[in-house]
């Protein structure tokens, strides 16, 4: 019986971080470059029921006789890193990444290009949020201030917004001179990005403090394009978002209910059966 307001818990509380999860791309389904994050539910090991103290032929003091569920987990969320569509805003400060040919990791999947800017730390960040600005200084920024980089890993100088972006992140200022070429770092295996918030992603492999992404800059087996004016959107579906949504919300629903006909059952067991004795 205590089992099984276990697994109904479990259910509850796994049901409850994926609607958590599905609210939060909801809610970035505006904010340009965002990649909408996926979730992983598995079951926990499940356990092999005996009988104990059983008269059972051979000397056997317990026998087998089925296997429990022992509930599930939602073990990890997962950014899902698919190209977004391009949205032409007509800003001079807007960028959009479009992704070309990639080459395959060992796993058989494409990798993923990313902006490379500069954290309130001095650490490096990649992201794909292209809604850019120019500070005070003139440096190329995101709209959170974080420094955009270029070839060299320094910031961006390019005066003021009337500038131009060539499709191969060549920046030329006003005046015509060139002001650098936009990082562009490359991920072999997206698994390896972390969120951090503020559409920000980090490196994260063990071993290594502060790793960073080769550069897709020369690497003739990368192709890309960036265009001026035009941001890449969310790659967040509303619909099916919605609709996973619903079904988590039911699936929760019915765990509760499976909770309170064991909550039923144990009350009965406590009075009813304590009531003939």
């Amino acid at each position: 019986m205590l089992r099984g307001f276990y697994g109904a818990a479990s259910g509850m509380i796994t049901q409850q971080r994926r609607t958590e999860m599905l609210n939060d791309n909801m809610s970035n389904i505006n904010t340009p470059g965002y990649k909408e994050d996926k979730g992983s539910t598995r079951t926990f090991p499940e356990m092999l029921i005996q009988a104990q103290n059983t008269n059972y032929p051979f000397g056997r003091s317990s026998i087998p006789f089925g296997e429990l569920a022992t509930g599930v987990y939602m073990q990890e969320r997962t950014p899902n890193f698919s190209q977004g569509d391009m949205m032409e805003t007509g800003n001079s400060t807007d960028v959009g990444l479009l992704q070309g040919v990639l080459p395959e990791n060992e796993d058989g999947e494409q990798g993923s290009l990313f902006f490379t800017v500069q954290n309130e730390n001095g650490e490096v960040r990649f992201t794909r949020n292209g809604s850019w600005t120019v500070d005070g200084q003139g440096f190329l920024t995101t709209s959170q201030g974080y420094y955009v980089l270029g070839e060299d890993g320094e910031p961006l100088e390019v005066n003021n917004e009337n500038f131009t972006v060539e499709e191969n992140g060549t920046v030329i200022t006003e005046d015509g001179e060139q002001a650098g070429q936009i990082d562009i770092g490359y991920a072999e295996n997206s698994n390896d990005l972390v969120k951090e918030g503020n559409g920000l992603l980090r490196l994260e492999i063990e071993g290594e403090d502060d790793a960073e992404l080769p550069s897709a800059l020369g690497n003739e087996d990368i192709t890309y394009q960036i265009n001026q004016g035009f941001i890449e959107r969310s790659n967040v579906d509303p619909g099916q978002t919605m609709t996973e949504m619903m079904n988590s919300y039911r699936m929760f629903e019915s765990n509760q209910r499976i909770l309170q006909a064991y909550d039923q059952s144990m009350e009965r067991a406590v009075n009813d059966i304590g009531r003939l004795g």
